[in-house]
């Protein structure tokens, strides 16, 4: 009885917030970098949740494959393809093959994490194009579907990266604020419009998924290296919330105050937690599938 008392409860506190609850049963949801990850964890809460249908993308079919075998044995219908969410031309014929999405979570990332004189143009230029150009790609497929059915939400899963810039992460933090960015300004335009789709911008502090394998955090009582079960619950929380913003954990919420003080007193704050050196253990894992470092969260 409390499993469906707390959605309830949710979208009740979310109407009298002035946002557009969305629920996920008999929902197709839709997720990029799907077969492992927070982009598998999302995707199967959502089945659990009542999601009449996943599609799960991914470069690793296997993966993505796998993933929507564990769907469809909790009962709901799942598609698993091949997608390069880099291709636009790609995406947009995949979306059509996945026909009316409900919810599309853009959680496909990468990440190289080395120091500016060390990167690579390759790696610099698949950084933009999976983290910052990728959500544009699937965003402009299924959106016009969502406007006309005047329902749907769109994740971006961005990071806290993407609010404060953090040495060795020139790329994935730029990419992160463009994320950010994307997220906010579609809300805004969706707002603008009286629509009921929602944008959703997801900015956690480092996920223990292994795509960020040995950082380590200087507080971790204040931040600390999260659960991802955590995270991709809080995710769909918000979704049927109809939120626009999730910081986890909440202390991610401190930067934006913290802007307001001087630039020498902000960037001392910032080391004296130790964001800057959360990176120094950096060991990442390395793809199967192109050169570079995880292709999906």
């Amino acid at each position: 009885m409390m499993h469906g008392f707390r959605p309830a409860l949710r979208r009740t506190a979310a109407a009298l917030a002035g946002r557009r609850p969305l629920s996920l049963r008999g929902a197709t949801v839709l997720v990029t970098g799907g077969a492992s990850g927070i982009g598998r964890l999302i995707a199967l809460g959502a089945a659990r949740r009542g999601a009449g249908r996943v599609v799960v993308w991914d470069l690793d079919l296997q993966g993505a494959e796998a993933v929507a075998a564990e769907i469809r044995s909790q009962g709901a219908d799942a598609q698993a393809e091949r997608v390069d969410v880099t291709d636009a031309a790609a995406v947009e014929a995949a979306a059509a093959r996945a026909g009316e999405v409900d919810v599309a979570v853009n959680n496909a990332g990468v990440v190289t994490g080395v120091r500016l004189e060390d990167a690579t143009e390759e790696g610099i230029r698949r950084t933009f194009e999976v983290n910052a150009l990728a959500p544009y790609w699937l965003t402009r497929a299924v959106l016009p579907g969502m406007r006309a059915r005047d329902r749907g939400a769109v994740v971006t899963v961005a990071s806290a990266a993407g609010l404060v810039g953090v040495a060795r992460q020139t790329d994935y933090s730029a990419t992160k604020h463009a994320a950010v960015g994307f997220a906010e300004s579609l809300a805004a335009e969706l707002r603008k419009d009286g629509s009921r789709v929602t944008s959703l911008a997801v900015c956690p502090f480092y996920i223990d998924t292994g795509m960020f394998a040995g950082v380590r955090s200087r507080v971790p009582w204040l931040l600390p290296v999260l659960d991802p079960r955590h995270v991709a619950q809080e995710v769909l929380d918000a979704v049927e919330a109809g939120r626009t913003r999730l910081l986890l954990p909440r202390a991610v919420g401190l930067i934006a105050p913290l802007r307001a003080l001087p630039a020498p007193v902000f960037d001392l704050a910032m080391d004296v937690l130790g964001v800057n050196a959360t990176m120094d253990g950096f060991t990442g894992r390395r793809s199967r599938l192109f050169a570079g470092r995880e292709t999906a969260r």
